[in-house]
């Protein structure tokens, strides 16, 4: 039995201790804390001299008969945090005071005879003796770990399997987060309820949210938590979360140990992750130039292949790392269903269109906008990325699809370049709306003098003087189709017909 507890003491049999209040009269597992130490003293109030958690023994020289002095003195105890107390029967006093039974009782504080034949050095002995075996099992159990973590480092998912050697040693769920805040590991698996892992995520978004490195301890509805960052302040790299928060000094320190190898494990993993971002920028190069060959081999060596064709590609202006992290997640998962790469304007991805729905969840766990193609053969892939770049330029939800624009080569003058040339091309005309309104129904009746002076109300003769006027000022030959082009563009961009016409 385990003499640091007191019901480990009561236990010993060479003591021969015995409870005076019965069990189901304490507080419950009272019987069951920790102790920190046994201690002797017999004066009346020897609180201002003690830690918490101690059992506390006497001879009970200081106690008299006074029914309240003894509760006084019970009470005292019980709130600096003494967790029992010894009466040495038979020393000074014939057995335990009746009195101090019931203050005891009263108090549900835990109260055990000393028998005369049991010296109370004996007790703190056993006690001791207790604790130092209790610490060298904690220290051996701590070296142990150590080399166990230290030996599922060197495996070939050295991050996993360390975090799974911890979740064993602890005995207790271990999770890490990434720096999107999704759990990507956890050991044992599935052992977390749906509800409490659900809130969980939503704490560990908000310390990511916050960059700062920590180390917190809460409960999500009574399970307790214990998390750790991962990174540097700024650049945080995840979280590992441990469901666990009352570890003692060797616990916190294998837990130490584990943080400090999974960062270095993290950042190595960092410089990988540039390297592979350079390759993958190329091979997006190669595709936009035609070159799909090249694209195809490296793909295949470095990510499983590029995803069968025809792709659809997209186009988002993200610029956090924690995109790409998420990204290579994904692609990792769904190896040769995905790719992805950043060029100069943003980040350029392509995937099958069974897979399409990544660009919703991207668009969904990063808030971002993103443009989507219609599929193309590699052979069309610059055309593709052109797609996406205009539907993400002219959408307005999270993902604009090129496919559901219905639009005009003209409507892509709709834009704050494009009206701002519109805009200078037809300041001549400033001041002259029946001009403007003459040239725009000519130019939508193909240039008919007659048709568009019946659509207008007035003599043809009208509509020829007004044209030859509008000429005049804008310094052009509108018998000239490139001109009459780039008027009717103009008029678009500025203000585009109703629908009624």
């Amino acid at each position: 039995m385990d003499a640091t507890t007191l019901r480990g003491l009561l236990a010993h049999s060479d003591l021969h201790l015995r409870l005076a209040v019965d069990e189901d009269e304490l507080e419950h597992g009272a019987l069951d804390e920790p102790l920190r130490w046994v201690h002797g003293t017999d004066l009346a109030d020897p609180t201002p001299f003690l830690t918490d958690q101690l059992v506390l023994l006497t001879t009970g020289t200081q106690l008299g008969d006074d029914a309240a002095e003894i509760e006084a003195y019970v009470g005292r105890l019980q709130q600096a945090g003494v967790r029992g107390l010894g009466f040495g029967t038979d020393v000074v006093r014939a057995g335990i005071p009746p009195l101090l039974v019931d203050a005891c009782r009263t108090a549900r504080m835990p109260l055990f005879e000393v028998p005369y034949r049991t010296p109370f050095i004996a007790v703190a002995r056993v006690h001791t003796e207790a604790m130092a075996a209790q610490a060298f099992a904690r220290r051996s159990w701590a070296l142990a770990a150590q080399r166990a973590i230290a030996l599922a480092a060197l495996r070939p998912d050295g991050l996993g399997a360390t975090l799974a050697e911890l979740a064993r040693q602890l005995d207790a769920w271990v999770g890490q987060f990434d720096a999107a805040g999704m759990l990507i590991r956890e050991h044992p698996v599935g052992a977390l309820d749906p509800a409490i892992a659900a809130a969980l995520t939503d704490d560990v978004a908000r310390v990511l949210r916050r960059g700062a490195r920590a180390g917190s301890s809460f409960a999500v509805d009574g399970t307790p938590f214990t998390l750790q960052t991962l990174g540097r302040a700024g650049h945080l790299r995840g979280v590992i979360a441990i469901a666990a928060s009352d570890l003692d000094q060797e616990g916190r320190g294998l837990v130490t140990s584990v943080i400090a190898m999974a960062g270095l494990a993290l950042e190595q993993g960092a410089g990988i992750a540039r390297a592979r971002a350079l390759m993958r920028s190329g091979v997006l190069q190669s595709l936009r130039s035609g070159d799909t060959t090249l694209a195809r081999r490296i793909a295949r060596d470095m990510w499983g292949g590029l995803p069968p064709a025809p792709v659809v590609v997209a186009t988002t202006d993200a610029a956090d790392d924690a995109v790409t992290e998420w990204l290579e997640l994904r692609a990792d998962f769904e190896r040769g269903t995905v790719f992805f790469g950043r060029d100069d304007d943003g980040l350029v991805l392509a995937a099958t269109p069974r897979a399409a729905s990544l660009f919703d969840d991207l668009a969904r766990r990063f808030g971002l906008q993103v443009g989507v193609s219609s599929p193309v053969p590699y052979a069309a892939f610059a055309r593709g990325v052109d797609e996406a770049r205009t539907a993400l330029a002219r959408g307005t939800e999270p993902v604009t699809r090129f496919d559901e624009l219905h639009s005009t080569v003209l409507s892509a003058l709709d834009t704050e370049t494009g009206r701002a040339l519109a805009a200078a091309s037809l300041a001549p005309l400033a001041g002259h709306p029946a001009l403007v309104e003459t040239a725009r129904v000519w130019l939508e009746h193909d240039a008919r003098y007659d048709v568009a002076a019946e659509a207008l109300g007035v003599h043809r003769h009208t509509v020829r003087a007004r044209i030859a006027q509008a000429q005049q000022l804008l310094g052009t030959d509108l018998s000239a189709f490139p001109a009459r082009a780039e008027l009717w563009a103009a008029l678009q961009a500025v203000s585009p017909p109703s629908p009624s016409r």
